[in-house]
């Protein structure tokens, strides 16, 4: 990629600048579910014992992050939403994206599921099965990387889900954690990322009706923002968490990362 004189510029003093007083912290926007599995707790420890830099999380859903990233109020944006990731690089205020890992979404319910969605069904006629039968749904409703999978998923059945006429759909404008809680008590279904669920402490009667297909995949990409756009942005800094990120090292961390021996993400194979 050519990179113009003014940005080869920037990023130049930048470099210098933040040789001279880094602050020894970035500001990682991020979507919440890495943050709520304990991922980053477990993770974030060892780049800053490594390089003396701290990261400091701001978890939000995805589409805030990217907000808050083309505000300038981010070093570097962690999301799952790639859609969306994209169009904030074509706006010039991401520089690129790496995809680094992926793990994946599913749909849970009640175990006692009267419809028996349990039977290898599809994600596409489960959501037919509580559509036509109109069985309580529980959506985020907040933007959330989630909620742009949940609404993409809706659009293969042909059907725009409206909570102002589909009563049984409720948008709750809520975080996982609280989306979960909801079900539960409501005995409703909802689509979440495993990780989340997996960290999930209050599950009771609910369970995984419908997983392990392709149109369900969660990738997660992380992406340094442009010093063009955000002057102020630490680019030396983002550029080392970026290449610590997808070293093999690295990758063997994520990959170690268990809750009840499950692991909860997977950094991509290369191809």
């Amino acid at each position: 990629m050519v990179i113009r004189i003014s940005h080869f510029i920037i990023i130049v003093f930048s470099m210098i600048f933040t040789n001279l007083n880094s602050n020894d912290f970035l500001i990682l926007q991020s979507t919440t579910s890495t943050r709520d599995s304990g991922f980053y707790n477990f993770l974030l420890p060892e780049f800053k014992k490594k390089f003396n830099i701290e990261v400091r999380v701001v978890a939000v859903g995805t589409g805030q992050a990217i907000k808050n990233s083309e505000n300038c109020d981010a070093d570097i944006l962690i999301a799952h939403h790639k859609e969306s990731e994209l169009k904030l690089i074509d706006s010039g205020f991401g520089l690129y994206r790496k995809e680094f890992m992926y793990n994946d979404y599913i749909l849970v319910g009640p175990k006692s599921d009267p419809t028996l969605l349990t039977n290898n069904i599809s994600i596409e006629s489960a959501l037919e099965n509580i559509h036509n039968n109109e069985l309580l749904f529980i959506s985020r409703g907040d933007d959330s990387g989630t909620n742009k999978k949940e609404l993409s998923l809706w659009n293969k059945i042909n059907f725009i889900p409206n909570p102002q006429t589909h009563k049984w759909y409720l948008s709750i404008g809520q975080g996982m954690g609280a989306s979960l809680n909801m079900a539960v008590n409501k005995n409703a279904y909802l689509i979440t990322d495993r990780a989340t669920w997996i960290s999930f402490k209050n599950k009771r009667n609910h369970g995984i009706l419908v997983e392990n297909e392709p149109l369900l995949y969660n990738f997660y990409g992380v992406i340094p923002i442009n010093p063009e756009k955000c002057p102020n942005v630490k680019y030396y800094e983002s550029e080392k968490f970026v290449n610590w990120l997808l070293d093999e090292k690295t990758k063997e961390k994520i990959n170690s990362y268990k809750i009840n021996d499950q692991q909860l993400f997977f950094t991509k194979i290369k191809n």
